[in-house]
């Protein structure tokens, strides 16, 4: 649950992508949006994959797993305020995003993904905290597992942001999409202050309980 909530928030998000994926599916329609998502994950996951591994030493050091949590935690409170603050704002134009895109769309989301700081920084900070969830639920597999469940909203988002496009419907812009934003930004706020909340038991000693350690991977306990 926390991977769908928190990864959700991160697809619904407007971005280079998002409106990259607008403007290619007011042309090729649900097709390009599907084409993107693929040219994301193709950066993703190796990115996923090597994180999960230089990890994977390192989960059984607790200053290590505490120092993630806050960092982490604190990406994403700072992130749920700015998405709070960024839905409220006046709709703006959509020409930030450069002019000249790739004509493929599996080009656009390699480019715009693999070229997005911000997006690397979101694995460094916020996703470690994710990945270090999978590995104590079940090493690699885990973060398999977590991939899928953070993977699938991208092509369902973008896929279907490309067919609206190609119809003609605004979604980014409208009352309701923003209000979904907001609530996922309150949501973030929680998670973070969670994550952040349950890394410092873990930096307070050697000596650990398994309660703090699971009150740390999983803010509902």
């Amino acid at each position: 649950m926390t991977v769908v909530i928190v990864t959700a928030s991160g697809a619904l998000a407007p971005g280079p992508l998002t409106f990259a994926t607008l403007m290619h599916g007011s042309r090729a329609g649900a097709w390009s949006g599907f084409s993107c998502a693929i040219g994301h994950t193709l950066v993703e996951f190796p990115l996923v994959l090597a994180l999960a591994l230089g990890l994977l030493a390192t989960t059984s050091q607790p200053l290590v797993k505490s120092i993630i949590g806050i960092t982490g935690g604190t990406a994403l409170i700072v992130l749920g305020a700015f998405q709070i603050y960024e839905s409220v704002q006046p709709n703006r134009p959509e020409q930030t995003l450069q002019k000249r895109l790739p004509a493929s769309s599996l080009m656009l989301g390699l480019a715009l993904t693999g070229l997005n700081p911000y997006f690397v920084l979101w694995w460094l900070t916020i996703g470690s905290v994710l990945i270090i969830q999978a590995l104590a639920f079940a090493a690699l597999l885990g973060v398999i597992l977590m991939y899928i469940s953070h993977v699938w909203m991208d092509y369902v988002f973008l896929t279907t942001l490309a067919h609206f496009s190609k119809k003609g419907m605004k979604i980014i812009g409208s009352k309701y999409y923003r209000t979904v934003l907001i609530a996922f930004g309150i949501i973030l706020i929680y998670y973070g202050s969670a994550f952040v909340l349950g890394a410092f038991p873990l930096a307070s000693g050697s000596s650990i309980s398994t309660n703090s350690w699971r009150s740390f991977i999983d803010p509902r306990t």
